[in-house]
């Protein structure tokens, strides 16, 4: 496996905590719109201290192929962060699966960017990692997200009740899937 991939327009890169204020730009630029969708952060993560902590954590998870964070930018402009996307909580013996995650800045929503990066990720997933499913948890207000999945081949499997806690209130989830011998 590779530390960094490329797209025809993107380039997904592991990074290191050198990143660090390259990646507290991405959240502060887009906080209001990806805290909607996640977990309540502490304080400190809006720091660049905090960030570096977590790179350095992310990429010691890559090295052991259990966490894997590709940092999204287009190959032109490589000192800006414009998404990222997560295969998380990889798992091996009679799994080989994991979960998908993303995000990108609202400024390049409608590019297909998103689209791009992720298919590069499922790429990965299934050819290299030699995973069997990728799993996906979108809220069901969550229009786009929903469709781009669906867009890439992942099928809807049913809601998990109240399977997230985000701002003090326990939230259902769609949960979807694609499999390997689909690609």
């Amino acid at each position: 496996m590779n530390m960094t991939y490329q797209t025809k327009r993107l380039e997904l890169n592991i990074v290191t905590d050198t990143k660090a204020e390259q990646v507290l730009k991405f959240y502060l630029d887009n906080q209001e719109i990806f805290e909607e969708y996640e977990t309540d952060r502490p304080p400190q993560f809006y720091t660049e201290e905090f960030q570096k902590l977590l790179l350095q954590n992310e990429y010691n998870l890559a090295v052991k192929q259990t966490f894997l964070r590709f940092w999204v930018y287009e190959k032109e402009k490589a000192d800006q962060v414009v998404g990222t996307v997560s295969l998380n909580n990889i798992r091996r013996g009679f799994y080989q699966s994991c979960e998908i995650g993303y995000k990108f800045d609202q400024r390049y929503w409608g590019r297909g960017y998103a689209r791009e990066s992720i298919a590069k990720c499922i790429w990965v997933a299934f050819k290299e990692l030699k995973l069997h499913r990728i799993e996906a948890c979108v809220l069901p207000e969550n229009t786009a997200s929903r469709n781009l999945l669906r867009s890439l081949g992942f099928e809807l499997e049913g809601m998990k009740k109240q399977s997230v806690k985000l701002h003090g209130v326990w939230r259902d989830h769609e949960s979807y899937a694609l499999l390997a011998e689909i690609n």
